[in-house]
């Protein structure tokens, strides 16, 4: 519980518990996520709202053969009841699945060893036309200076390919130390090789769309929004009826 209050303490409003499944170990099988008011009866209000902590469940799974993939093709009941469903591909034949066929809303970049292959630009571009994200660690790089090249060299290879479109940092931090504020992790993005704007995304937009993934991923249709546009005053007057254009003109 105390990781959570610190989560909500260092600014951030949201926050997933990963469930994570390695097929190295052992065969595993998807159970239902633990819900999150059992764990949590009493969250911290958000500051400056009336709103408490929200707490996701994700499920990320690491696949290392082809065949760990028919776990997220399957029909499975409980895979729908996550709110995040994410895939941390080992080999470059698994990230083309996981970018092209696989329905999951992240796609994990490996940042504590050097990349067994390189990002190619047809998977890549294909991924952000579906709508699904990267996501950077940076609890690595704050740990070990080794692993921290191997998170800027492999952040920076991908930033050449996806041009810092649909990128996502994240924790995956297991103590309240390991954490960064919001502000903290942009900067952090710099050295990954986003642009200020594309940081300052990464930690806010677009994990509000990995979000809105997910829900569309559960409910198996689509999630719209719309917003209102204003209108010039040129386009106003070309949809006036003639009679009161006239008397404007005049």
């Amino acid at each position: 519980h105390s990781y959570y209050v610190f989560t909500f303490s260092v600014g951030y409003s949201t926050v997933a518990l990963n469930h994570v499944i390695d097929f190295k170990e052992k065969k595993q099988e998807i159970v239902k996520p633990v819900s999150p008011a059992e764990l949590f009866p009493s969250l911290p209000i958000v500051q400056g709202t009336s709103k408490r902590i929200k707490v996701l469940t994700r499920l990320t799974l690491t696949v290392s053969d082809p065949s760990h993939c028919n776990l997220l093709r399957s029909t499975s009941a409980n895979i729908r009841l996550y709110d995040i469903i994410a895939v941390f591909p080992k080999t470059e034949k698994l990230f083309h699945i996981a970018c092209t066929t696989l329905d999951v809303d992240l796609v994990c970049i490996n940042v504590t060893e050097k990349l067994p292959f390189y990002f190619r630009r047809p998977p890549v571009n294909m991924a952000i036309d579906r709508g699904i994200y990267f996501e950077l660690l940076y609890t690595p790089a704050i740990k070990d200076s080794t692993m921290r090249r191997y998170t800027i060299s492999n952040a920076i290879s991908l930033m050449q390919i996806c041009k810092g479109k649909n990128i996502v940092i994240s924790s995956a931090a297991e103590r309240p130390l390991e954490l960064r504020g919001p502000y903290d992790v942009a900067n952090l993005g710099l050295l990954f090789g986003l642009s200020e704007s594309e940081a300052k995304a990464a930690v806010s937009t677009n994990c509000r769309a990995t979000m809105l993934h997910g829900e569309t991923r559960k409910s198996a249709c689509g999630v719209v929004y719309t917003v209102k546009k204003p209108r010039k005053v040129e386009e106003e007057e070309t949809m006036l009826p003639v009679c009161k254009k006239a008397k404007t003109q005049a």
